[in-house]
């Protein structure tokens, strides 16, 4: 007959069966009392226990599933193991959870506390982890509010009574360390609020690899499994990148709709590793920017309501398939930018809103918390931990992943308390301001940050009011920002495209505008995902006229960016001018590219990138004067432009005839006697344009638009012309 201890229950025991108490292991695990050692472990399946194979058994407490061991005076080894038999016969032999000291040190958690831990995520989370050459994984979750925590995974029948957590005092960090668990197992964390009584299942915020949507268990992942082949490219990204100087051409990807297989569904990351590197690289990009692929449940947010912050979406693989991609992207000279989202998180239940039963991560007043237009939570970027959440997010993508940059999303809703909110739904800042003072700090030190650890990669702001500075020094009063995308030089220039030929002569500003403030800020000029959607049609279908002046507009308009000051980005499908806008529920619509007008813009694109790339003068000065000079800008009746884009070596002339006459004997001044070679059309035949071009000419010594000499051109309908001219000491 088995032994059963008759102990009477204390309270403390009592709140360990109702998974109501924090702390745990004051009671569970190895104690001394009366100059003996007594085990005491709660197995709520367990029918007996005893102390390893062949030791001596524990006794039950009458009527729990508590059960005691007394050693008295016998030796113990450093960490016993417990061997037990459930309730179905099966038996089970594991060292005890709770025999192990706190593996999170003072240190640590103090740096979290003060929001300065830039490498977090390797501490809260699940990872595997070894104690005195015992294996198994670590857990640990900060959850200041909580009453109670447990690990609950599918080793332990998702039972919050198995696996209470320690808690770490006033650093709001509970911690576990379960023996003998491996990769692959899943888990959630299991939350009791300590005012409500609520309990909560959530995912792990660290978490860095999740189930397939529906499902929303996080996983336990081999974290150093992955053997990178990318150590040249990374190499020169940190000590010889010079982004400020280089071309940019970004080709801006959604990576569950740029391609489906066969039968419709997802490509994995390492299938895109072979089909969407190799076109990205025969078109000539030079960097892919991927909608977010951080872990959201909803495929129609596009990945921008993001609930795993350190997870590539499951969608397309498993985190080390994703480094394959970007390992592959690296190996073929290919720079890799994830959009990510530190502006807000979606109000899902199982994920960071409410987290621990408090507004934990958010704000609790919804005038401060909550974006109204969006449905979404907005961060509390003055508390400390959840800074630290983010910002070490964005030092994960960057050295575990050896992402190349971030792109910030939604920074203007960041900035402004008032974003998109009524008069009486906002709350000022101390200064009775409209600025968020908390978020502008915060994104202060993500730069300084990201640039401090990871020189080299590049922080691009998606921000759409004229806040100063976003991309200028944080010693200077900047946000520090590498980059800015130019919004108005992308709306105005749109705007002015949709316009019929014959009334552009009446929106010409919207072409020469920009140039006032186009050396203000580092300029990313974007044809973004955002312009293709929503019922603003696709690019080809905001030109006017019959197709072929849709065409012909469409690839104006291209020539037009690729020669402007500033980096280039466009979203996959514009290159080949997909007819109907973007849906994120399938694939492109490849099969245009049967029809020589979409072709020609696909060339169109591949040979601008080309020449981009191989003409300094097109890069070099984006971001300051010296490398722009108007030529004539006031062609209004005509709707036509000229400029130079100059660099040490060499000049290029560019002109854009917006009109679809052909414009012959067009004279423009040149500042130096000079032979001119026209070394690109945009409406070549073989972009399907009608062919209307120039060759080379020799300039004449006719005084013309303040210059010296002029060369007559003959300018194509609805095109642009590239002249270069060799520079003459």
């Amino acid at each position: 007959m088995k032994k059963q201890s008759t102990n009477k229950l204390d309270s403390d025991s009592i709140k360990i069966i109702e998974a109501r108490h924090h702390d745990p292991f004051s009671i569970l695990g190895r104690h001394q009392k009366n100059k003996s050692t007594q085990i005491k472990v709660y197995l709520p399946y367990a029918e007996s226990v005893r102390l390893g194979n062949d030791g001596p058994a524990f006794q039950r407490i009458t009527g729990t599933d508590f059960f005691e061991y007394n050693a008295e005076n016998k030796e113990l080894p450093t960490h016993y193991k417990l061997s037990w038999i459930d309730k179905d016969g099966y038996p089970h032999e594991n060292y005890d959870p709770y025999d192990f000291p706190v593996q999170l040190s003072e240190f640590d958690r103090y740096l979290f506390g003060e929001g300065r831990h830039w490498h977090i995520y390797q501490k809260l989370g699940a990872h595997l982890h070894s104690v005195d050459d015992i294996e198994g994984v670590s857990f640990t979750v900060w959850a200041p509010n909580a009453g109670r925590v447990s690990v609950i995974g599918d080793f332990n029948l998702w039972d919050g009574r198995c696996h209470p957590m320690r808690n770490l005092g006033n650093s709001g960090i509970w911690e576990l360390f379960i023996p003998g668990l491996n990769a692959g197992c899943l888990y959630k964390f299991e939350i009791l609020n300590r005012q409500s009584n609520e309990v909560l299942i959530k995912t792990d915020p660290y978490g860095q690899q999740f189930e397939f949507r529906p499902k929303t268990s996080s996983i336990v992942v081999d974290e150093k499994s992955y053997q990178w082949q990318d150590h040249q490219w990374m190499s020169q990204r940190a000590t010889s990148h010079d982004w400020l100087h280089e071309p940019m051409s970004i080709y801006e990807v959604h990576l569950g709709s740029w391609k489906r297989d066969a039968q419709g569904n997802f490509l994995n990351y390492r299938t895109l590793a072979v089909q969407l590197v190799d076109y990205v690289k025969e078109m000539g990009f030079t960097h892919i920017e991927l909608l977010p692929v951080t872990e959201h449940p909803l495929d129609a947010s596009w990945g921008y309501q993001t609930t795993g912050y350190f997870a590539p979406t499951s969608r397309y693989g498993t985190p080390n398939d994703f480094r394959y991609f970007i390992d592959t992207c690296h190996q073929n000279d290919i720079g890799v930018i994830l959009d990510w989202v530190p502006a807000h998180f979606p109000k899902d239940y199982f994920a960071l809103a409410r987290f621990d039963g408090s507004a934990l991560y958010e704000h609790e007043d919804p005038r401060k918390g909550e974006h109204r237009d969006w449905g979404t939570l907005i961060y509390n970027y003055g508390r400390n931990e959840v800074k630290n959440f983010l910002l070490s997010s964005a030092i994960f993508w960057l050295e575990e992943f050896h992402l190349d940059g971030l792109r910030v999303d939604a920074v203007a809703s960041m900035l402004y308390l008032d974003y998109s909110r009524g008069p009486n739904d906002w709350i000022p800042n101390m200064y009775g301001g409209n600025e968020n003072l908390e978020a502008i700090e915060f994104l202060k030190e993500l730069n300084t940050v990201t640039h401090d650890q990871h020189p080299g990669t590049v922080i691009m702001a998606e921000e759409s009011t004229s806040w100063p500075q976003v991309t200028r020094p944080t010693w200077t009063g900047g946000l520090g920002f590498s980059m800015k995308w130019n919004m108005g030089w992308m709306h105005d220039t749109l705007a002015y495209m949709s316009q019929e030929p014959i009334h552009r002569k009446y929106h010409h500003d919207q072409l020469t505008f920009g140039m006032l403030y186009a050396f203000t800020e580092n300029f990313a000029l974007p044809f973004s995902h955002d312009e293709v959607v929503h019922g603003k049609g696709s690019l080809v279908n905001k030109m006017p006229g019959d197709e072929w002046q849709r065409f012909a507009n469409l690839r104006l308009l291209y020539t037009y960016m690729y020669t402007y000051p500033g980096k280039k980005l466009l979203f996959m499908g514009c290159e080949f001018g997909q007819g109907t806008e973007w849906n994120f529920n399938r694939a492109l619509d490849w099969y245009v590219l049967d029809y020589g007008h979409h072709r020609g813009v696909q060339k169109l694109i591949k040979d601008l990138n080309i020449l981009y790339k191989k003409h300094p003068a097109l890069y070099t000065h984006d971001f300051d004067h010296h490398g722009f000079e108007w030529i004539d800008c006031h062609d209004v009746q005509q709707s036509i432009i000229s400029y130079r884009r100059k660099s040490d070596h060499e000049d290029l002339y560019i002109i854009l005839n917006f009109t679809p006459v052909i414009r012959e004997q067009y004279r423009i001044g040149v500042p130096q006697a000079n032979t001119y070679t026209e070394i690109f059309n945009s409406d070549s035949t073989y972009y399907d344009g009608s062919n209307v071009g120039n060759g080379q000419v020799t300039s004449e010594p006719v005084t013309w638009m303040n210059q010296p000499h002029s060369i007559s051109l003959t300018l194509p309908p609805l095109g642009a012309i590239i002249l270069k001219s060799q520079r003459i000491a």
